[in-house]
């Protein structure tokens, strides 16, 4: 499935809110619209961000506005993810934006079946995988990170079973990576966030494979929750992975000078359009947390897999 698509001068974005019950599209036909459309999470995943900001500079470009501001804008839509940053000045930086846009949307594909391709190696017959949110084709242009690992061991004929933990508050896990995982038949399971490390515990998880929105010195920021799985994992001697382009690296700043994307405390407030805390009551809701280094087995790229820096 491809969640990004260019189409008559037009950006084209599966609607991620609506899923799992609808499968709808939004259109974006200007980069103030694409800004709407990151930062409501209607596209969201580091790598499909980063192409839809490279989509949203080209409609800048197309509609004859002025660039700088244009990436001024869009790198605030959110503050986490460096494939944004990534993706706005490469676009910046070229000679022909839209091309420069099209082509990222094409080496996405290919970096992510290189990914799979490298992952698979660490996947084991028989293995029951772990993954949190959803860095699936739906985090990217198609295929996805650490569900790309997943299909590509999967489509090799490993006999496989997938676990997905629901990724509260707003429930990537469930409502997206179940999804996929079901559309192309592939074992899977739903869990309680709090359930992985007690099936860590009792033998029931062989390795963790996980996304990143960004990887620096010292470790990975991954969505909330993240770190508390690969604390479980250590405890338990389970392989933890992070699957990610090296788009996603920064090699010269510290994970721990990261920072974290505070959100709308109403998504922690409200599950399902239902309140169930009383009102009023306050809320800390960091979009984001960070997994030291000594807590991964390895970072899955497109061009193999490699420790933490």
């Amino acid at each position: 499935m491809r969640t990004i698509e260019w189409e008559d001068n037009k950006l084209k974005l599966i609607d991620q809110t609506k899923l799992p019950d609808e499968l709808t599209y939004v259109y974006c036909e200007n980069y103030q619209e694409v800004i709407v459309a990151i930062k409501d999470m209607i596209v969201r995943g580091a790598p499909a961000i980063g192409v839809a900001a490279g989509f949203g500079m080209a409609l800048a470009y197309l509609n004859g506005e002025d660039l700088e501001k244009a990436a001024d804008e869009i790198k605030a839509a959110r503050p986490t993810a460096i494939n944004l940053f990534w993706a706005v000045d490469r676009v910046l930086n070229s000679d022909d934006p839209l091309e420069e846009a099209l082509k990222m949307y094409q080496e996405d594909i290919d970096t992510n079946m290189a990914i799979g391709k490298y992952g698979c190696e660490v996947i084991d017959d028989g293995d029951t995988i772990l993954t949190h949110c959803n860095a699936g084709a739906l985090a990217c242009v198609d295929y996805g990170t650490a569900l790309g690992v997943i299909r590509a061991a999967f489509y090799e004929g490993k006999d496989i079973n997938v676990i997905c933990d629901e990724t509260r508050p707003r429930g990537q896990g469930a409502s997206l990576s179940v999804w996929e995982m079901q559309q192309e038949n592939i074992p899977v399971k739903l869990i309680p966030d709090v359930a992985s490390g007690f099936l860590m515990s009792q033998g029931k998880i062989d390795k963790v494979v996980i996304g990143a929105d960004r990887i620096a010195k010292g470790g990975v920021v991954n969505k909330i929750g993240s770190f508390m799985v690969a604390m479980a994992a250590k405890q338990h001697d389970v392989p933890f992975y992070v699957a990610a382009p090296l788009s996603t690296f920064d090699f010269e700043a510290s994970i721990f000078d990261t920072v974290i994307e505070e959100r709308d405390g109403d998504e922690v407030r409200y599950y399902g359009g239902a309140r169930i805390c009383p009102e009023g009551t306050e809320v800390i809701n960091p979009a984001f947390d960070i997994t030291p280094k000594e807590f991964i087995t390895g970072i899955i790229t497109e061009n193999g897999i490699i420790d933490p820096i």
